[in-house]
């Protein structure tokens, strides 16, 4: 994995942390603002639209509603003043007073900037509950995959960005149909709509050419789809830069080759896509496997671990996905460190050392998030950090056998 492609996994992660946090926030009423902004939107139009909902929001009935409302969208005004322009793929903006028990409530406002994905069109949300949604679902896309759909009279070219298919490029032929023309001989004609086809062929590659070879190093592969025997001529004749060909991961029947076809195509490649999605993380997780068996350059559980990483011996960082832990540091008097893993969303314990007995309280421990304490020491080590699915045996092993945190040794510890 590429420096570039663990900091987007990175970047996913902490995205991914804040979103189920903003998705546990509930409001006593419709008074959870939320609002989405595009790169390309002037901000200035972002604030003249929260200045007019401010102002219809004193027609709400509730006082506590509307005053809850109002002071959302007085927060959200005052940090779009931080910005002079939207941020790369835009930003979302949330603020409300939330629920915090015993009838108290709790003014909470961020804003999340350049998501995975671009944010296509400006959204104002007012509801009991913050719209993530959206950002979920960017979240849940992975992979690019180039798309081509074609027969003899018509061809399409697009992407398959995560779950969303994106058509890009269209064109139609002038291949004649079977039946020849008066005075043509049968040959000639033949000759003239092989032709026909093969000039048609070399136009849907230089469309494909155009849209993929300066992504192909980003992409995950190419899918094709057409009726027989198109999609194999086109394949068979090697019209496809020599680079796309080496990723085409399949050939699909499709009767349509319309935009609506590109949508066909993904539906009839679903188990090769499904695979392909987890196929880096069943690697890593059977070479992880076979060193755990077989070798000695495996290491699993968070204090082997993190040992493992402050020697520098880590050379892949492996973490569930679904690993949700905080890592609490403490020093007893006598100088002695030991650190507790506890969930998430439970308070910080006292803790005994282990070692002279002494007590620590809870407050004087330095609380943590897992993953962001073992990759801040990977990165620290130049170690590589792999975020693995559990939507796969091995990697569902991984969260409920080994605690979620493994490692691939440089060498062997004995640790």
């Amino acid at each position: 994995m590429s420096e570039q492609a663990a900091q987007s996994d990175k970047h996913k992660y902490e995205f991914k942390k804040v979103i189920e946090e903003l998705q546990d926030y509930r409001g006593s009423g419709t008074q959870l603002v939320t609002i989405y902004v595009p790169p390309d939107k002037q901000l200035s139009d972002v604030a003249a639209h929260v200045t007019q909902e401010h102002s219809e929001a004193s027609n709400i009935k509730s006082k506590e509603t509307r005053t809850n409302v109002q002071d959302a969208l007085k927060s959200i005004k005052d940090r779009l003043k931080y910005y002079k322009e939207p941020p790369e793929n835009g930003m979302v903006l949330f603020s409300g007073a939330v629920d915090t028990g015993g009838g108290r409530t709790d003014m909470v406002t961020k804003v999340l900037e350049s998501p995975p994905q671009s944010i296509q069109s400006f959204r104002y949300h007012c509801d009991a509950e913050f719209l993530t949604e959206p950002l979920a679902d960017m979240l849940e896309d992975k992979g690019l995959f180039g798309l081509v759909v074609l027969d003899r009279r018509e061809a399409n070219v697009g992407w398959l960005r995560g779950k969303r298919v994106e058509p890009v490029k269209s064109a139609s032929s002038l291949v004649p149909g079977k039946q020849r023309k008066g005075g043509q001989s049968a040959q000639r004609f033949a000759r003239l709509r092989l032709e026909a086809i093969d000039n048609f062929y070399q136009e849907v590659a230089g469309m494909a050419n155009d849209l993929f070879v300066p992504e192909r190093h980003e992409m995950d592969g190419v899918l094709v789809g057409g009726p027989s025997p198109t999609k194999d001529e086109f394949l068979d004749g090697d019209y496809l830069h020599h680079e796309l060909g080496d990723m085409v991961l399949g050939k699909f029947d499709v009767a349509y080759t319309d935009e609506s076809g590109l949508y066909d195509l993904v539906d009839a490649a679903e188990e090769v896509l499904a695979e392909h999605e987890v196929l880096q993380d069943k690697q890593t997780m059977e070479e992880f496997f076979k060193e755990l068996h077989d070798g000695d350059l495996a290491t699993y559980g968070f204090e082997p671990t993190r040992e493992n990483l402050v020697m520098g011996a880590v050379e892949r960082l492996l973490i569930s996905e679904d690993l949700r832990e905080d890592v609490v540091t403490y020093e007893c008097p006598n100088g002695h460190e030991e650190r507790e893993i506890v969930d998430s969303g439970a308070p910080t314990p006292d803790h005994d050392c282990s070692r002279c007995g002494e007590p620590v309280d809870a407050d004087e421990g330095e609380r943590e998030d897992v993953i962001d304490h073992l990759i801040d020491i990977a990165e620290q080590r130049g170690t590589e950090t792999v975020f693995v699915s559990s939507d796969f045996e091995k990697g569902e092993q991984l969260m409920t056998a080994f605690g979620g945190v493994a490692g691939l040794l440089r060498y062997s510890t004995g640790v």
